[in-house]
């Protein structure tokens, strides 16, 4: 269970602060729910959802030496490139479903090199790997940075450079 204040990837929405932890009834029936606000956009948005729901990850944010072992990763080639869109795309996002953020990171490393390729050969990356690849920027890089106690900006260029062979 998480507690008030606690940080946390639930998701579809990235980063969220847990700011209440309460009881509410629903159609007569009293459960425990956490009371949730994306970090992204001034606590515009509340998501109530039980503590003991099943149906919707929900995770602790990692700490900063699985922070470190992630970053060092990008070091690898990431994951097998798989030529067929279609199947690309549903054995990437299913990665992405599982919430494991070391194979997150594997095939952000891979869409973000193939994208070099393919940009640097003049042509345009596909947009269902960007559907992919863009999430994960937005919250697996959001969460290296507050593990590493940096920004996402410079968790992204520390990727580009590690894959650029420069780091």
């Amino acid at each position: 269970m998480f507690n008030i204040g606690d940080l946390i990837i639930y998701s579809g929405h990235g980063i969220c602060r847990v700011d209440e932890i309460c009881d509410k009834t629903y159609t007569g029936i009293t459960r425990t729910y956490y009371v949730l606000h994306p970090i992204e956009n001034n606590h515009d948005l509340t998501i109530n959802t039980p503590v003991d729901n099943d149906k919707t990850l929900i995770l602790k944010l990692i700490n900063k030496e699985e922070a470190e072992k992630i970053l060092e990763s990008f070091h690898s080639a990431g994951i097998n490139w798989i030529e067929k869109l279609h199947l690309r795309g549903q054995v990437y996002s299913d990665i992405v479903k599982s919430g494991n953020r070391m194979d997150i990171a594997k095939v952000a490393n891979t869409l973000l090199r193939k994208k070099a390729e393919i940009e640097m050969a003049g042509r345009k990356f596909y947009e269902q790997d960007s559907r992919i690849l863009n999430p994960i920027i937005n919250i697996l890089f959001k969460e290296l940075a507050i593990a590493l106690n940096s920004s996402p900006e410079a968790i992204m260029e520390k990727v580009k450079s590690i894959s650029n062979g420069t780091a």
